[in-house]
């Protein structure tokens, strides 16, 4: 019999997207940032699609600016607050966690830059924490492959799985013959046709 908890549902879900701020996305090696930011951006439109709720983290600039997040987030969920963090993982915030526990969901969508640090480290707490984890591989970028592979290993080793945006469009849209996953496809269309 199929484990009931391996499928992703959206009404559970929530996305958290780290560091994808100017500066920082540049710094992606393992994907080149156009396409980096086009999985956002599907990422970001399916989260809006699907009531999926969104958590936006990332850093002050070193004058103490707001982070300047990529307008691909904006572009596929509207207005979103930015919480500000001093500490590489999202889960040591107060105001970060008190917000995904606000939501009551279990399930957590990672995004962000660089996999080995944004992504990485809020992905093992939240597994410790007994979150279920996925890391949206093509919405995440790594500084170099190595680095990047051994942060994805060590994810695995820890509980978070896998997954790409197609796979969750695919998953969490459902029945084609509804409007919600025809929607959906086309965000994957938009995503693989600039």
């Amino acid at each position: 019999m199929a484990n009931p908890d391996s499928r992703i549902r959206p009404q559970d879900s929530l996305v958290l997207f780290a560091d994808l701020q100017e500066g920082i996305v540049e710094l992606s090696q393992t994907l080149p940032p156009d396409r980096l930011k086009r999985g956002v951006l599907a990422l970001a439109k399916l989260a809006k699609l699907l009531g999926m709720p969104v958590v936006v983290s990332g850093i002050r600039g070193e004058d103490g600016a707001p982070a300047k997040m990529v307008p691909e987030i904006g572009e596929g969920v509207g207005d979103f607050p930015i919480y500000h963090r001093t500490t590489c993982d999202s889960f040591l915030n107060e105001d970060i966690v008190a917000e995904i526990e606000a939501t009551g969901r279990k399930t957590i969508l990672i995004s962000g830059v660089a996999t080995e640090l944004a992504v990485q480290l809020p992905a093992l707490t939240a597994s410790d924490l007994g979150y279920r984890v996925y890391v949206v591989l093509d919405a995440c970028g790594g500084v170099t492959e190595r680095s990047e592979q051994a942060a994805l290993l060590r994810m695995s080793k820890a509980g978070a799985t896998m997954v790409s945006v197609i796979t969750l469009a695919g998953e969490l849209a459902g029945d084609f013959r509804e409007t919600k996953a025809q929607e959906a496809i086309e965000i994957l269309y938009e995503m693989a046709n600039p």
